[in-house]
């Protein structure tokens, strides 16, 4: 079992490191990109639980430590 969370800025939050990359980019010849959003992906593998288990500690794993809820939102799936 194997949990995929994908933490991104919420909208309206400046994310500079897209900001600076969208920038790079530009200044190399790649051009109509309007925006960048640069985000986190945290993979957690574990031992033998149900999904419903894996869920629960995925979500209160990213409440309590891995996302800034004043600027970040998350989203996750769960691999069998």
């Amino acid at each position: 079992m194997k949990s995929k969370i994908y933490i991104k800025y919420k909208e309206g939050i400046l994310d500079p490191q897209g900001v600076v990359t969208n920038k790079a980019l530009n200044s190399i010849g790649m051009k109509n990109i309007e925006n960048i959003s640069i985000g986190k992906f945290v993979e957690i593998d574990f031992g033998d639980i149900s999904k419903k288990e894996a869920e629960q500690i995925t979500k209160e794993s990213c409440k309590k430590l891995l996302v800034n809820p004043n600027t970040e939102t998350f989203t996750f799936e769960i691999e069998e």
